[in-house]
């Protein structure tokens, strides 16, 4: 059995999702989470500097930490740099933009589904391309959703402003006539309640941190990486690149209990 932590990275409290899913899944594993707050949001920024930040991190997790497996749980992240990671890495790495294709694709009756995500991610053409693959009879409406995250960050996720701007960035989705909506950013969940308003209650939301953590429950499950579940509840180590504090409080009402303290990580100017 093997004790090593899994690693795991988001721009910020979005990922705390995955964790949430994960830590339920499987109580016994030990978890690394790094919020990279002092850098987000990764949405606006260029595929070329959110890859480097991606290699930056990684290596940090898997030298610092010895991680013995790497969630790249920001979906942005993942459009930019899954495959470099996971040819690059001698570790397990999953990402979670298959894993949410499979999950929308399993929710839809009609074969119309939607996927809303940050600019960068939906520009990147990452889940246009996975559902090609995973299921090309199914079509798929994409919307950007800029400023999503950054009411994520604020801890704002019920306010009058972000509810008026759900009604706007969702109007394509809603226009296409979808029956299941990817929250194809893992920040998007805390936000679950307005766009479950805006779009309907026929419309079902589709997050992709449970079937992350399904799936990473399958990479170990029987294998040597995995802990051994009667040595008790894993631990879990919290790293955040920006302001420790409010990540630690923000964090902890967003995730729960598990998340009460924090580090702090610097990176090279």
């Amino acid at each position: 059995m093997d004790d090593r932590p899994i690693g795991m990275f988001d721009s910020g409290f979005g990922g705390l999702t995955v964790a949430r899913a994960l830590i339920d899944l499987l109580p016994a594993e030990n978890l690394v989470y790094l919020g990279d707050t002092g850098r987000y949001p990764y949405g606006p920024r260029s595929l070329t500097e959110v890859r480097d930040f991606a290699h930056e991190i990684s290596r940090w997790l898997y030298e610092h930490h010895d991680v013995k497996m790497l969630i790249v749980a920001c979906n942005t992240a993942a459009a930019a740099a899954l495959t470099e990671l996971q040819d690059g890495l001698p570790i397990p790495v999953v990402g979670v933009v298959e894993p949410g294709v499979r999950s929308v694709v399993r929710a839809t009756a009609s074969k119309r589904v939607g996927v809303i995500g940050t600019v960068g991610t939906i520009g990147s053409g990452a889940y246009q391309r996975a559902m090609a693959d995973v299921a090309p009879d199914v079509e798929l409406t994409c919307a950007a959703c800029p400023g999503f995250v950054e009411f994520v960050e604020r801890g704002e996720t019920r306010s009058d402003q972000v509810h008026v701007l759900a009604e706007r960035l969702l109007e394509p989705v809603r226009a296409a006539g979808v029956d299941a909506l990817l929250l194809g950013c893992t920040h998007y969940p805390f936000l679950a309640r307005t766009i479950a308003d805006v779009m309907g209650r026929d419309v079902v939301l589709v997050s992709s941190a449970d079937e992350t953590a399904f799936e990473v429950r399958a990479m170990l499950d029987g294998t040597a990486l995995a802990r051994n579940p009667t040595t008790g509840e894993g631990t879990r180590t919290w790293f955040s690149s920006g302001d420790v504090d409010v990540f630690r409080e923000l964090g902890g009402r967003l995730l729960g209990p598990e998340l009460d303290s924090a580090s702090a990580v610097r990176w090279p100017a």
